[in-house]
């Protein structure tokens, strides 16, 4: 199972993630390697700063376009920002900005569940700080003195604070469908065995955007609860009342796909006892799937890594091969003459 260390080495990933310092650690404890403090420390930094940068633009592009210059439309932009901060943070973290992505890695097996804790806890400070951010910004404009009526228009709602006046079933329903695309997809792009899986943040992005611009009209639907939950806290009360149902549905949404992507990873056969023959077959199918644990951003490595281990394994075993069949050689050839040498 995969960690948000997905930059470290795969001695660090084996590592629990919170244990005694080395030096400190007691007789039932496993020391803790500095690399995994600095791996965390990074992991969380880079989900707080793409979550901000999705936040600023999820604000700023709807709310300061001029619809007579025909600008770009709110909900391509944001996928886009999603595919640039996935190319900038994903080989820190893994790329998620988003606590359904992060609840759906780790049912999936990919997390571990203090790790998805810090994960959302990093997420949504880098999503207030993106609003505190834009509120600040528009406190500094003479011409809008209301902020809470700006966030508002941009913010997620149902019933009478939906375009077309959709019930809160109905937008429980599409939030709920959304996000397990949304996660479906993003497990399926940087899954190990995906043969194109560097173009996941194009994936990613363009299912975002999508899912945008389907759900605008339905209510603001944001399909990411950190982001709902930056563009409600600063509106006029409303959205914050509303805000329960944009975190129920992107959660229960991740959490169908994370166990069914679980659920199609796991197979009876694993951890039984196998023969000495069968044994390296299975090892070879078993990397194939561990490369599935990991985030897209350590898959390089880790592909070169299990190649090399191949590769020498090959190697060991065909030397080992060749200088049986030398031993075999001599134990005849000896064989031989020494019949021969008894014949005559």
């Amino acid at each position: 199972m995969s960690t948000l260390l997905s930059a470290s080495s795969s001695d660090d990933v084996k590592s629990p993630p919170f244990t005694a310092n080395a030096g400190e650690a007691g007789p039932d404890q496993v020391a803790l390697p500095q690399p995994v403090v600095r791996g965390l420390v990074a992991s969380l930094s880079a989900e707080a700063v793409g979550t901000l940068i999705l936040v600023v633009v999820g604000l700023g592009v709807p709310i300061f376009s001029i619809p007579e210059s025909n600008p770009l439309p709110a909900s391509l932009a944001s996928g886009l920002a999603v595919t640039a901060v996935m190319f900038a943070f994903g080989y820190i973290s893994g790329g998620h900005f988003n606590p359904a992505v992060t609840l759906g890695n780790f049912l999936a097996g990919r997390i571990r569940p203090v790790e998805a804790a810090a994960f959302v806890g990093a997420q949504l400070v880098g999503a207030l700080l993106g609003a505190l951010s834009f509120f600040s910004l528009l406190r500094s404009l003479p011409k809008l003195p209301d902020t809470g009526v700006v966030f508002d228009s941009v913010a997620a709602g149902f019933g009478d604070h939906s375009y077309v006046g959709a019930s809160l079933a109905g937008v429980l329903l599409v939030e709920v469908l959304g996000v397990a695309l949304l996660v479906a997809v993003y497990l399926g792009s940087t899954a190990g065995r995906n043969p194109v899986k560097a173009a996941a943040p194009f994936a990613v992005g363009l299912t975002f955007a999508v899912l945008l611009q389907f759900g605008q009209a339905v209510g603001n639907v944001p399909f990411n609860p950190a982001r709902a939950t930056a563009f409600a806290i600063f509106g006029d009360g409303w959205p914050v009342q509303q805000l329960w149902l944009f975190w129920v549905g992107p959660l229960l949404g991740a959490a169908i796909t994370g166990l069914v992507f679980r659920g199609f990873s796991w197979s009876p056969d694993r951890g039984s006892a196998v023969t000495a023959g069968n044994a390296a077959d299975r090892d070879a199918g078993d990397t194939s799937d561990a490369e599935d644990d990991t985030d897209f951003g350590a898959d390089a490595d880790a592909d070169d890594d299990s190649d090399g281990d191949r590769r020498a394994s090959a190697v060991s075993a065909s030397e080992s091969s060749a200088a049986k069949d030398k031993d075999s050689d001599d134990e005849a050839r000896d064989f031989f003459e020494g019949k021969s040498k008894s014949n005559s």
